[in-house]
């Protein structure tokens, strides 16, 4: 089963874990009724169709509200750290939670002690956790736009906001600053660098690139990178490589966008309807690994 571990935020929501359940009523975690409009919650709603659409049973959701003060997300931490060696996913996603490496690495040793190890993707704060504390490689899936590679690419940096600026705003060195996080072994075994060009890599280098189709009002729609980590997730989950999730994740996103229509004032909830049409399509074009 997947999982997917983030935060949402209102601080008066209170760890709280379960099944997620995705209708037109919209998003509901045991009880909790969440708007998918960017976000873990944007994740967990395109994991859910995702997961849907591919014959999987629904995601299961820790979450927890956090306003950005790390209150809730160490309480989350801490109860990750309790429950996880006796719980069985296959498939681990962490998105925003505040980076904290002390309580980040108390998880991951929680994962080792799981009965079968699951494999990991990150994305948002928890990425910038695991970069921190030096455990990157342990990890199968990062999901970084072209902001978050240079944080990656930066070997020396130790924490986000003194990312050299020279590695800064370089989407078109996107190639190079990849293998800048590699050298200085601090990507996971995969990267999805979403931005203008998604790019799919390893440490031998950019193995996809997907450049189409373009919906200009996307670019500016908060969640969209949301999306596609929610749906390599499920794609992960549902035994494709991280490469091959990636790519395949990639090109969905885009194609939900082009069957949305989206206009300047669109939100991202308007795009998840379209991901099983969407992702059936992709599935269609699937590289041959």
């Amino acid at each position: 089963m997947l999982a997917v571990v983030g935060t949402i935020p209102d601080p008066d929501v209170p760890v709280t874990e379960g099944l997620a359940d995705i209708s037109n009523q919209g998003l509901t975690v045991d009880g909790l009724r969440v708007a998918p409009d960017r976000g873990t919650p944007a994740l967990l709603a395109a994991a859910a169709a995702a997961c849907a659409t591919l014959g999987l049973p629904a995601p299961y959701a820790f979450l927890v509200g956090d306003e950005g003060l790390g209150h809730g997300s160490r309480a989350l931490y801490r109860h990750l750290a309790d429950v996880l060696p006796g719980r069985r996913f296959s498939t681990l996603v962490f998105h925003y939670l505040m980076p904290d490496v002390m309580w980040h690495d108390k998880v991951l040793f929680a994962v080792e002690a799981m009965p079968e190890r699951p494999r990991l993707i990150a994305d948002a704060g928890f990425m910038y956790a695991a970069k921190m504390s030096g455990q990157a490689a342990s990890y199968d899936l990062f999901t970084p736009d072209a902001g978050e590679l240079a944080f990656l690419a930066d070997e020396t940096a130790p924490h986000p906001f003194y990312t050299r600026g020279f590695v800064l705003h370089e989407e078109n060195r996107v190639p190079d600053l990849i293998a800048r996080a590699y050298r200085g072994e601090n990507a996971a075994t995969t990267l999805l660098v979403k931005g203008g060009t998604d790019y799919i890599a390893d440490a031998t280098g950019v193995l996809f690139t997907v450049d189409g189709p373009g919906e200009e009002a996307m670019e500016a729609m908060g969640g969209t990178g949301d999306t596609v980590a929610g749906m390599a997730a499920a794609l992960m989950e549902s035994g494709r490589s991280a490469p091959m999730a990636a790519w395949c994740a990639a090109r969905a996103n885009r194609l939900a966008g082009r069957l949305a229509r989206p206009n300047p004032g669109s939100r991202i909830a308007e795009i998840i309807p379209h991901i099983p049409e969407a992702l059936r399509q992709a599935l269609a074009e699937e590289p041959v690994p």
